[in-house]
């Protein structure tokens, strides 16, 4: 367990993002056939309980360190960037607490030819990337950010914040270190 003094900064590596190592908090979706049949390996999507709001947003660069992290219960969530850039997100997996669980929050870095497709109730901070800005492609539901945004700040309640390192992880091992940022 990670315990804080002050302000503290944890380092998360971040994994090369594949199907396998993604699949607790969603599905990772690549190019397939024009002509394959729908399958499991399509994006399975819950976008029952609204109206669909698909769109292009255009994000700054901002860095990649965060202290908040968020979930929506009400429906899935599809990201993927534009223009073939490359992109990091920091998940956890869903649950019913008010806060994912603080040993359990993964980083991944996702290239620019994928989506990913986040599991109803994944807790999720980014995307983050080294550009200038990224337009990403999201699709939720149009009124996601306004009724189903439950967001959870580390700053807070642990006197944490995260930065995603691009350094492959060697089991969990996360590194902390003591910051006054």
């Amino acid at each position: 367990m990670i315990v804080a003094k002050a302000n503290t900064i944890v380092q998360l590596p971040a994994n090369p993002v594949t199907k396998e190592n993604f699949r607790q908090y969603g599905q990772v979706i690549f190019a397939s056939e024009n002509e394959k049949p729908y399958d499991f390996e399509d994006a399975q999507l819950n976008l029952e309980n609204g109206t669909p709001r698909f769109y292009i947003m255009r994000l700054q660069k901002k860095g990649r360190k965060f202290e908040s992290i968020t979930r929506h219960s009400q429906c899935t969530q599809c990201l993927g960037s534009l223009e073939g850039k490359d992109w990091f997100m920091a998940v956890a997996p869903p649950n019913e607490a008010e806060e994912p669980v603080l040993e359990a929050i993964s980083a991944f870095q996702i290239p620019g030819n994928c989506f990913i497709k986040l599991e109803v109730g994944t807790w999720h901070a980014g995307p983050y990337f080294d550009h200038d800005f990224v337009d990403f492609y999201n699709l939720e539901l149009s009124d996601t950010n306004v009724v189903d945004h439950f967001t959870h700040n580390f700053l807070k309640s642990h006197q944490l914040g995260f930065e995603i390192t691009e350094e492959k992880a060697e089991g969990r091992g996360q590194k902390a270190e003591s910051s006054h940022a």
